[in-house]
């Protein structure tokens, strides 16, 4: 039997249901995975499309806070499974079946689903994350879990030491288990021979069910739990169980551990103009491992040369180093290492440099944006600047750390 008939027996769970905090305010009217990414997307594409590519075709996404536009989503763009072949998404918010509360954590989100389990009988559990962006073939994980009889498998990344005290760090041995297990520590881990990298865990385990279910019930029990896999259950499976770390590789590059988690807005950020950069370390365009999002119905992007009322030219529309989605219209404005989404309008004499915006956002004439994320159905007044006056965007807009100023929907700008 190969390790694709594997995965048949295989369930995926998704879990999509966090408040994204670190996000906001991007997150003020929609979940985190929902969240615009690189032009056309949404963050859950890539989880799903990794799904998609794996052959997973049983998924349930566990959802909680404004879900109503993840909920669509998914609906329009990823309903393609046949329940008569045994497949299937299905979007679940809280049930409080068994319980009268809201999902307390990762590991409550499964105890309060314990009857899917009963129910579909899967000899495994796939739990993911929805909120990451990163090309992984599920089956070599898979393959990795089933040679080693473990009762649970980690996916693990190395990253920067500087960045590893946002994760859970994970030690190993030779056999790559798992000996130890620090939640998010000041002070991580370094890889042995590698002082400036940590290895954290990626978000992505591999259950077999009878462990995964004694364990979110015995955490249930234990009111000084955090319910969390992360804080508390895999650090109690490693004292008890065969528990495993698998080395994440890129999809197509065997090379590569692109892996990022983009829940804070830098990052955020920082994803985006990866992707616009000359040699990005994620491609997009990659036919070995499509991903999949809800195509919208609008007309192809353009650059023009604005016309004023007596003929004459006002501008020449120019893109660079950019991505336009589709109904974008660059009208005699200047777009530089930047993504638009959707029907976005760049008016004559305007610059967006260096920024990301979303679906409807319309840019002026004269107006000036430069690192900044303007979230949809903004409409930047004529000479309007954003990037320019530190004081004056603070007194306006959120700034992140990293002094990305995010303009959030449905505010009015005017000039002051």
């Amino acid at each position: 039997m190969t390790y694709q008939n594997y995965m048949k027996n295989t369930l995926c769970i998704l879990m999509a249901g966090g408040k994204g905090e670190r996000l906001y305010p991007l997150t003020k009217d929609r979940a985190k995975p929902s969240v615009r990414f690189g032009g056309i997307y949404r963050i859950v594409d890539f989880t799903l499309s990794n799904c998609l590519n794996s052959g997973i075709r049983k998924i349930y996404v566990l959802t909680q806070y404004r879900s109503v536009s993840l909920d669509r989503h998914i609906r329009m763009g990823w309903n393609m499974f046949n329940r008569e072949l045994d497949e299937f998404i299905e979007c679940i918010p809280p049930q409080q079946r068994n319980v009268d509360r809201w999902y307390r954590g990762t590991a409550d989100s499964i105890y309060q689903n314990i009857h899917i389990l009963q129910r579909e009988r899967p000899a495994r559990i796939l739990v993911l994350s929805g909120d990451h962006v990163y090309r992984m073939n599920y089956n070599d994980m898979l393959a990795f879990h089933m040679e080693r009889e473990a009762d649970l498998t980690v996916g693990g990344v190395e990253i920067d030491r500087s960045l590893a005290s946002a994760f859970g760090v994970i030690g190993c041995d030779g056999e790559y288990r798992i000996t130890s297990w620090e939640e998010k520590p000041k002070d991580p881990k370094s890889v042995p021979g590698k002082p400036d990298k940590s290895f954290v865990s990626m978000g992505v385990y591999i259950f077999d069910t009878k462990a995964l279910v004694k364990n979110v019930i015995d955490d249930a029990k234990d009111p000084a739990s955090d319910h969390d896999f992360g804080k508390n259950v895999v650090p109690r499976m490693i004292e008890k169980h065969r528990v495993f770390v698998h080395t994440f590789r890129d999809a197509t590059d065997p090379d590569g551990q692109y892996w990022r988690d983009i829940g804070t807005l830098d990052a955020y950020w920082e994803a985006n103009m990866d992707l616009v950069s000359l040699e990005p370390q994620f491609n997009l365009y990659d036919p070995r491992w499509p991903i999949r999002t809800y195509q919208e119905q609008v007309p192809p992007a353009k650059t023009t040369v604005a016309i004023d009322s007596r003929g004459d030219e006002q501008g020449v529309g120019m893109v660079l180093n950019s991505i336009l989605s589709g109904g974008c219209v660059i009208s005699g404005g200047k777009v530089v290492r930047s993504v638009l989404s959707h029907n976005v309008r760049v008016d004559s004499f305007s610059v967006v440099e260096d920024s990301v915006l979303l679906e409807r956002v319309r840019v002026g004439p004269h107006a000036r944006i430069r690192k900044a994320v303007i979230d949809q159905d903004v409409t930047v007044p004529e000479g309007f600047t954003v990037g320019y006056d530190r004081d004056q965007d603070k007194r306006r807009f959120t700034i992140s750390p990293g002094g990305v100023a995010i303009v959030p929907r449905g505010i009015i700008l005017e000039q002051s």
